[in-house]
């Protein structure tokens, strides 16, 4: 890896066990938009790996000089150039031939942002996906209330000191505005780091 990409040390940690996950999901999906991309890494490993996928980055500004690093260096034939997207304010990005994207992935997001842009993300996406998507999001999340290990616990109140409006995100809060744009929950994987992967589809 040239030192002058920039490098996210999770990414590399991550990405396999994400990886697995999409293969499963993705095996027959066409056209992702992926939300957050961040230093462009996850991209052209899954962009790699899943080559009958067109897969379209998008962040906001600040973050696409990094992701065009990523796609240049691995000058892969399904990465098309990121764009600009700030989930608060858009624009949404179609897909490549004018129609909805079939499949949306996000990773280490939704804690991130604050609660408004949370519900934004998703009313975006309910303008952006297809009406048989599937939607991948990757991170922490508590259940009914709670934190699932110490070390989340931790890390949610080192984010909310960096930023009072980040916070790990209730799983149930979630999966209701999910449903609320047509998504049903289909599986809740797992993951090392009291991680986990939380796969919807809209049932066309």
């Amino acid at each position: 890896m040239p030192d002058a990409l920039p490098n996210a040390p999770s990414c590399e940690r991550n990405r396999a066990p994400i990886l697995a996950v999409l293969q499963r999901h993705f095996a027959e999906r066409r056209h992702v938009l992926e939300i957050g991309s961040g230093t462009g890494q996850h991209a052209v490993h899954f962009a790699a790996a899943m080559p009958w996928l067109r897969w379209q980055c998008s962040d906001r500004a600040e973050y696409l000089p990094g992701i065009r690093a990523w796609l240049d260096h691995a000058a892969l034939p399904n990465t098309p150039a990121p764009v600009e997207l700030d989930v608060a304010t858009g624009p949404w990005p179609g897909s490549a031939n004018g129609t909805r994207f079939d499949a949306a992935f996000s990773a280490n997001t939704l804690h991130i942002m604050g609660w408004p842009e949370v519900e934004a993300f998703f009313a975006g996406l309910d303008r952006t996906l297809a009406a048989d998507a599937v939607l991948v999001v990757y991170g922490p999340f508590n259940y009914g209330g709670d934190y699932t290990s110490d070390s989340n616990r931790e890390f949610d109140a080192w984010l909310k000191a960096r930023d009072p409006r980040s916070a790990i995100r209730d799983f149930e809060a979630v999966d209701a505005l999910a449903r609320g744009i047509g998504l049903a929950l289909v599986e809740d994987v797992e993951m090392p780091a009291n991680n986990r992967c939380l796969v919807w589809r809209r049932a066309g």
